[in-house]
């Protein structure tokens, strides 16, 4: 069969055999019938190539079982483990895929090594082996004459026409490795030419390859390893789950391990959330370091410093104009207030009546009226802000009637104006309400209520305090992405001379705040005012926006409406993400641009289904070409599978597509049918039997000629997340530990 059918086969699989024990010749449309679970066994070096595939088998909700090889207490790899017998007396095949660390992660020749292969053979169930040496056992010559070995930081590697045709078609070609840190050796790696002759009946055929530095020859980073009756996936170089060439090849290994039918859900998100529309933003003073309204800030009379941010009515067009070229639209949490004050002050408010005219160009979410604190009641007077207390020491907390007021006014303000707003989405000024350490340690006890009260289900939330989503209330919180493009800048030089007060040690004029030195999380050295913004700035923060883009992660960028006024700062950000995205990933794989209530809904649904993983109540099998899915009343159900695949519905019922198309594939949030228990879906074609006497005997232990078959070194450094710049202060903190 070839390649091509290997991947659009649901699972193409093996008559049985009792793993070890002879069986009788019989003709393949005779062969008993018997099911794969949808689950992927790890076999777990504790390592970072290992681990960014259970990190990617768990963002997606991909069910698996993780063996740590280094546990002596594990479950021993045979037959006993991999198979059972279903409830139907049938043979039950517990693994649709497996994950090695390595080739030989069980040691060549061993008796689990046997087994194993014994199982893949059978079942035909394919091996990602997660970071191997090349060597003439995985199809591949030594990485020497023509090879290489060594950092692949900077390099590009390229999807192979057998790659795109295949499991990374969703791909451009390109794959760049990064290089943030040019004194670090951030990704190490191996790369070695298929041999010439491969065994009898053995082919490898390469998926992503990398020139050879100081040669004219191609080298493998991943591809696929034909022998024996198995196909087992190699790489060749070390990666962690937060590097930009993971993210890319991360859904394909994937749907190439689990042959395009899996249980788990993945897209590209990507969303901006405006605050502060139609209020005016305060201004950065680069005099003085500090914004003009906080605490002992007084920029002299008639400074610039003391003139707001705000919008105009040309901005408001350059907006839709951008969102119409690029295919988002923005998320624009408003406050009528400042619509009211500035009309209080001139007469007429140009900028809401521009977005009046467009609104429906626009997605309008309500920010609550009056720029309200709905936390603590703050006392400001002192730096930090602290929370006023009551004679017994407890917080003094802002009313629910107050609470109530803020959300109803702006909606009603909205409903006058003619804006379509959706009341069950809400954006507080400042996420104030929820909990704000270290000043404000838990939520206003009156927010849940007043959430309740008001209908509201999705709240947006901080991402840099609280990354999960939780219930408050009725609603559950969607984490928001703050990132060093800040509220109160709205041209480079601002941003800059505030990027680097933050960065940059108080020996080089900054705060201090990053510490002393690169390895605490400081700039080198101040950035230039006029080029920093667009050489480093931007850079840095669209690295760490892809990051989340492509980890199936909906939650969304938080800029400000000052960002898109005066010099516009928020775009040059947005298009290079967008034009980044739009480098690497085909079209049929656009980012997928969600409002707030649509993201909590994905959220919801992917808590309920782990939830539901980790207590063991749901699970899902495929006999043939029908997969059959169970889960609690309630919960929704993850399925990716190929193009054709059908929903079963009850007999006379017309069967519905399963989800939507995306990166070529179907997939889709699932609900059993009336009158149904589980979910049914069915494949285009029926996996094709492979008669076990047809089967090979296992491989070989590798020859002992040349460089031995050892476990490749791999550098400290990928162990560790790799910080994208001084920004990334998670990252930076990690990298530290």
């Amino acid at each position: 069969m070839g390649l091509r059918k290997r991947w659009a086969a649901a699972l193409t699989a093996g008559g049985l055999l009792a793993l070890g024990a002879p069986v009788a010749a019989a003709h393949a449309d005779t062969a008993p019938a018997y099911r794969t679970d949808l689950r992927v066994l790890v076999l777990d070096d504790g390592g970072p190539s290992v681990a960014s595939i259970t990190a990617e088998l768990t963002s997606e909700g991909i069910p698996f079982t993780d063996v740590l090889l280094s546990n002596t207490s594990r479950p021993v790899i045979n037959a006993a483990f991999l198979t059972g017998t279903a409830p139907d007396g049938s043979v039950e095949a517990r693994f649709q895929a497996v994950v090695m660390s390595s080739a030989y992660a069980l040691g060549a020749g061993s008796a689990e090594t046997t087994a194993l292969t014994a199982y893949e053979q059978s079942y035909h169930v394919r091996q990602v082996d997660a970071n191997t040496y090349p060597q003439p056992s995985v199809g591949l010559n030594w990485p020497q004459n023509p090879g290489y070995l060594g950092s692949l930081d900077g390099m590009t590697g390229t999807v192979t026409a057998a790659g795109l045709a295949g499991p990374f078609g969703y791909l451009k070609g390109s794959v760049p490795f990064e290089q943030i840190n040019p004194s670090v050796v951030e990704s190490y790696g191996f790369l070695a030419t298929p041999l010439a002759t491969q065994a009898a009946g053995a082919s490898f055929t390469t998926f992503v390859g990398m020139p050879i530095p100081g040669s004219t020859q191609t080298g493998s980073l991943v591809g696929d390893y034909h022998h024996d009756g198995i196909d087992e996936l190699v790489t060749t170089f070390a990666y962690n789950q937060y590097q930009q060439q993971w993210r890319l090849l991360a859904r394909g290994m994937v749907d190439w391990m689990t042959q395009g039918v899996h249980l788990g859900f993945d897209r590209d998100y990507f969303g901006v959330q405006v605050d502060d529309v139609l209020l005016a933003d305060n201004r950065w003073s680069p005099t003085l370091k500090c914004t003009m309204g906080s605490a002992n800030c007084n920029p002299a009379a008639g400074s610039p410093d003391t003139v707001p941010i705000r919008m105009t009515a040309a901005d408001v067009d350059y907006a839709k104009q951008w969102e119409a070229a690029n295919n988002i639209t923005l998320d624009l949490a408003y406050d009528g207030s400042g619509s009211d004050s500035t009309v209080a002050a001139s007469g007429s408010d140009p900028t809401e009546a521009e977005f009046a005219a467009n609104a429906a160009s626009f997605r309008w979410v309500n920010g609550t009226y009056g720029h309200p604190y709905l936390g603590c009641v703050q006392n400001v007077t002192v730096v930090p802000w602290v929370c006023y207390t009551d004679g017994t020491g407890a917080p003094q907390w802002t009313n629910q009637a107050a609470i109530t007021s803020a959300i109803q006014s702006n909606l009603t303000w909205a409903q006058g104006k003619g804006l379509s707003v959706d009341p069950s989405e809400l954006v507080t000024y400042q996420n104030s309400g929820l909990a704000l350490p270290p000043q404000q340690t838990q939520d206003n006890p009156s927010l849940a209520p007043a959430l309740t009260a008001a209908g509201v289900t999705a709240l947006a939330s901080n991402g840099s305090t609280e990354t999960a989503a939780r219930q408050v209330g009725t609603a559950l919180t969607v984490p928001g992405h703050q990132d060093d493009v800040y509220y109160n800048a709205a041209t480079a030089a601002e941003e800059t001379d505030e990027y680097n007060w933050v960065f940059t040690p108080t020996a080089q004029g900054g705060s201090g705040s990053c510490g002393t030195s690169t390895a605490t999380g400081c700039l080198a050295a101040p950035l230039d005012e006029t080029t920093g913004y667009q050489i480093t700035i931007v850079p840095t923060e669209a690295r760490i926006a892809m990051q989340r883009v492509m980890g199936n992660d909906p939650t969304p960028l938080v800029l400000h409406q000052s960002n898109f006024a005066e010099e516009r700062i928020a775009y040059p950000l947005l298009n290079q993400i967008v034009s980044s995205y739009q480098a690497l990933f085909n079209t049929n794989t656009p980012m997928v641009n969600l409002r707030l209530k649509d993201i909590a809904g994905q959220e919801q649904n992917q808590a309920a289904w782990n939830a539901a993983l980790a207590a063991g109540t749901a699970s899902g099998y495929q006999i043939g070409s029908t997969v059959t899915v169970s889960a609690p009343a309630g919960v929704q159900v993850p399925v990716t599978a190929p193009t054709g695949t059908v929903q079963v519905q009850q007999t006379g019922t017309t069967p519905t597509a399963v989800g939507s198309t995306y990166a070529g594939e179907l997939s889709g949030w699932l609900a059993p049918g009336a009158g149904q228990s589980t979910v049914t879906i069915q494949t285009p074609a029926a996996p094709q039997a492979v008669h076990p006497s047809v089967v090979a005997a296992a491989p070989a232990a590798p020859a002992a000629s040349g460089t031995p078959a050892v476990r490749p070194f791999v550098l400290t450094g990928v162990r560790k997340p790799v910080p994208f710049g001084p920004g990334d202060t998670v990252r930076w903190a990690a990298d530290r530990r």
